[in-house]
């Protein structure tokens, strides 16, 4: 299954949020940790992940620091702020918000296709 690039791109700040409140983390770690998550139904990429990092450290939802990974090599990471926190919050109540919309619009259009409308005849 394809997942939307715009469905891909609503979620990609919660998800990253949500990962950053996990603990501190740097990119390939964050990509892992995505694909784990979706089942290897979410592909992200460089391309897509750093620009959304950059973004929220600009925002405040992130900071960034220099460290050296287990082999020796320098590479940046990540970790949640506050404010980070806090958005992480609204977005969550956001997602709920439209989870349970499209919980009850897709209930009502499956009972629909188990016990379609009857239409009397002359009106088809």
């Amino acid at each position: 299954m394809r997942i939307d690039k715009d469905l891909v791109a609503a979620s990609a700040t919660p998800l990253v949020l949500g990962i950053l409140a996990d603990g501190e983390s740097y990119g390939y770690a964050i990509l892992k940790r995505v694909d784990e998550l979706s089942g290897g139904r979410m592909q992200w990429t460089d391309g897509m992940l750093y620009p959304l990092l950059h973004r929220l450290e600009r925002l405040g939802l992130v900071e960034a620091s220099w460290g050296t990974s287990d082999v020796g090599r320098r590479r940046k990471h990540y970790a949640i702020t506050a404010a980070g926190r806090e958005a992480l919050v609204e977005r969550q109540a956001q997602w709920d918000v439209v989870a349970h919309a499209l919980q009850q619009v897709w209930r009502s259009a499956q009972d629909g296709l188990q016990n379609p409308p009857r239409v009397a005849k002359g009106w088809a």
